[in-house]
């Protein structure tokens, strides 16, 4: 079946720091913030949420609908993605736009500072959830915020269980409309900070926030995953990467399996484990859609 994948489309702009960001920012002059890195390395990349899950999906074999919104620039990304097989019905382009654009300085660490131009983002509210495409699962991704309330409002109302990721938009939301949002949700997913920071910004823990929902899973970044569903807490182990070279996209690559796991009727332990599987192999490549998996590795889960 089809899958839902409501979120941003962008240009990346990948840079790399070769030393340590700790090392140039002063705590006692964080008032006073002016630095400057200088980044011998750059790539221009393809990315955004919705379309680097739906690379996810599609390396997985299932069938990804992209709900997004992109400017006057973009259409060589419409170009790429038919190439790659994926559905561009449902990704409107706005003329009086750019396409979104994200700067990603990444140190020695893997710290990242990140600078967000939303674009044609910004009017991603006004491209509708196709609701008639057989889909029996969504995920609402990081994307414009009235595009994030009202994209949970349709498919809560046609009854389509979904995903919802806030992400880097996380700090957009005040606490009444993340609890709004939750309760519309059928499964959370957040990353270790964000899970930090929903819990202060809604006055609830883990466990009272699981309890709303059929499951909430929080990636550990190199420690795996915590899952919590049904009163329990499950943490499911990490594979080891390859190569630690970018880890831009790997919560986008962990959530694509997800979504093929949650269309299969998986359960959430399974889905993670080929999530993990894939925040592995897309940390070892470059860029959020650079990277291929082996169907032999996949088979096994």
């Amino acid at each position: 079946m089809p899958i839902l994948i409501s979120g941003s489309m962008a240009f990346d702009v990948l840079m790399e720091f070769d030393g340590h960001f700790a090392d140039h920012i002063l705590s006692d002059q964080i008032d006073k913030l002016n630095v400057s890195f200088l980044t011998p390395r750059m790539r221009s990349d393809f990315g955004g949420c919705a379309a680097n899950v739906a690379y996810a999906v599609k390396q997985l074999g299932g069938e990804p609908i992209p709900v997004a919104s992109i400017g006057q620039d973009g259409g060589n990304y419409l170009e790429r993605l038919r190439q790659l097989g994926i559905a561009t019905d449902h990704i409107a382009v706005l003329p009086d736009c750019y396409t979104a654009q994200c700067v990603i300085v990444t140190d020695r660490r893997q710290n990242q500072f990140t600078a967000f131009h939303p674009g044609a983002m910004a009017e991603a509210h006004l491209n509708a959830m196709p609701l008639d495409t057989g889909a029996t699962v969504a995920i609402v991704s990081p994307d414009g915020k009235q595009a994030m309330q009202e994209h949970a409002q349709q498919l809560h109302r046609a009854g389509i269980p979904f995903v919802f990721d806030p992400g880097q938009a996380i700090s957009q939301f005040a606490g009444d409309e993340l609890h709004a949002l939750i309760d519309q949700a059928t499964w959370l997913t957040l990353n270790e900070y964000e899970a930090f920071l929903l819990c202060e910004k809604t006055g609830l823990e883990r466990a009272a926030l699981a309890s709303r929902l059929r499951g909430l899973i929080v990636t550990l970044s190199g420690r795996g995953c915590e899952i919590w569903t049904g009163g329990e807490t499950t943490v499911v182990e990490p594979f080891q990467a390859s190569e630690v070279v970018d880890p831009t996209g790997c919560g986008d690559a962990w959530r694509g399996a997800l979504m093929v796991g949650l269309e299969r009727g998986w359960p959430l332990t399974r889905a993670a484990r080929l999530g993990n599987y894939m925040g592995a192999r897309k940390i070892a490549h470059r860029g959020p859609q650079n990277y291929h998996i082996d169907p032999e590795d996949v088979a096994a889960f």
